[in-house]
């Protein structure tokens, strides 16, 4: 396994899910594990891997010990651990919503003298635990901490290709990395069910790589009329086109509602706004710049670039900022959505 590294300001670098997910192996399970944040997907991952790591499935029966933290208490928990595995070689003792738990000065008696055969996992789901607490050292000194973190817009579309290459030996194009990027968001667990979903179809059709169309069909995103298509055509000033995706939003609000269309917008422009200060325009520094790829800066970066200027896309930014505001209501007594699209297209367009 990978070790927790250090850098020159002697800064403890964590290790991420990727390099702790490759180092727990039979020979290498530790005996607690703590399994903390706000992103749910990757402790639910790891929490499984421990399981089917330390245990057969034959052994989950008997050797497979859930708790829940609003429902126990750590001295049952305490108590769990300490006890012999029934049947097997090894037992895992899984808390799950372990926030809820108290009292974790516990733990200190438990490791003075610990079960050998007792994998500990605490599902500490939705916050961070208290690295202050003595139990935190207790637990980084005998076991794993691992903190999961929520991942920002720019970062999905490198988990989409990461996932569909590593998890499932398929190729996905760039386009189609961006479309369930764009229309998924950041749920990971819901994100990675879309994907599978989308593995299904792609047996039955016999091909080996995801496209727009096939993600267009299965998703439920309209293959001309989508948010993605809006921001090219607005990046290339197709004025006929982005108003033909506004007129469709306008007759169909599931899919082009304006609180959804609105934060896309404004990443789109805003990448473009930070482009302009690149000291490297070229496609690579654009990339290494924005942390996009260069697929995402020839498509998404460059072609707006070429037809806006610097002014032209700080102001839009802003009116797309006033639109958000009287979406809400502010400043705006009676404006129904659709029109709000139209007059900010407009505004962008000319």
């Amino acid at each position: 396994m990978a070790k927790t590294s250090y850098s020159a300001s002697n800064r403890k670098i964590e290790p991420s899910y990727a390099e702790i997910a490759r180092g727990i192996t039979p020979e290498t399970l530790k005996p607690v594990y703590m399994l903390m944040g706000e992103e749910p997907f990757f402790i639910d991952r790891l929490a499984d891997h421990i399981v089917k790591t330390a245990l057969r499935p034959d052994e989950y029966d008997f050797c497979l010990m859930t708790y829940y933290g609003a429902e126990t208490d750590i001295d049952t928990v305490i108590t769990a651990a300490r006890a012999y595995p029934f049947g097997g070689n090894r037992q895992v003792v899984m808390v799950k919503d372990a926030a809820k738990l108290s009292e974790w000065e516990k733990l200190e008696a438990y490791f003075k003298k610990p079960q050998p055969a007792t994998v500990l996992v605490f599902c500490y789901t939705g916050a961070k635990f208290d690295r202050r607490l003595k139990a935190a050292s207790i637990i980084e000194r005998n076991g794993l901490m691992f903190e999961s973190k929520k991942m920002n817009d720019k970062q999905l579309p490198a988990f989409i290709r990461d996932y569909v290459k590593t998890e499932r030996q398929t190729a996905i194009d760039p386009a189609a990395v961006q479309m369930l990027a764009d229309h998924v968001g950041a749920d990971l667990h819901r994100l990675v069910g879309e994907i599978d979903k989308l593995m299904v179809a792609l047996a039955d059709k016999g091909t080996h790589t995801i496209t727009t169309d096939l993600v267009a069909a299965q998703v439920g995103i309209s293959k001309d009329y989508n948010v993605f298509e809006l921001c090219d055509a607005l990046g290339k000033k197709d004025v006929l086109k982005a108003m033909q995706i506004a007129n469709y939003f306008d007759k169909n609000p599931k899919e082009g509602a304006l609180q959804r269309v609105l934060p896309m917008l404004f990443r789109y422009f805003s990448n473009v706004m930070v482009a302009f200060y690149s000291p490297d325009k070229s496609e690579k520094g654009l990339a290494d710049w924005l942390s996009l790829t260069p697929w995402q800066v020839r498509n998404n970066v460059l072609p707006p670039m070429q037809h806006y200027t610097g002014v032209k896309v700080m102001n839009i930014i802003s009116f797309i900022r006033r639109t958000d505001a009287r979406s809400k209501g502010i400043d705006n007594p009676s404006t129904p959505p659709g029109e709000l699209m139209r007059e900010l297209l407009y505004y962008v367009l000319h």
